[in-house]
């Protein structure tokens, strides 16, 4: 699951960098609040790289998937690419826990195998 998760948050903190670039051209909006928040964001996509196995790190990325999507009010192709990414760390916990089971499972045969008859075939041979 980290592997997947990572990829997605990696991702997102090149977009919300490119939504703080967008942002910018926004008369409304002072440049210091726009990096400020686009820097926190990407801080925060980065850190939980790290922290995608530990408790409540799942949460917090779906907290930052509905900071992305809410913050297309300010840049509104956000709206689109939040629901994206939002689908991309849905699927990628999804699809994440399944690999982790089934290398649980196959790590489980091989320590039950024999010494001499462990072969070199599994989920990560290739």
């Amino acid at each position: 699951m980290r592997v997947l998760c990572s990829s997605t948050l990696i991702g997102e903190f090149f977009v919300i960098g490119f939504a703080g670039l967008v942002a910018m051209k926004d008369d409304s909006l002072a440049t210091a609040t726009v990096w400020t928040v686009c820097g926190i964001a990407m801080l925060l996509s980065v850190l939980l790289c790290g922290a995608i196995t530990r408790p409540g790190g799942v949460q917090l990325g779906w907290a930052l998937q509905i900071a992305l999507v809410a913050s297309g009010f300010f840049v509104p192709v956000m709206f689109f690419l939040g629901a994206v990414f939002a689908v991309l760390w849905w699927a990628s916990v999804h699809f994440g826990r399944k690999i982790d089971t089934i290398k649980a499972d196959w790590a489980a045969r091989q320590a039950a195998e024999p010494a001499g008859a462990q072969g070199s075939v599994g989920p990560d041979a290739a």
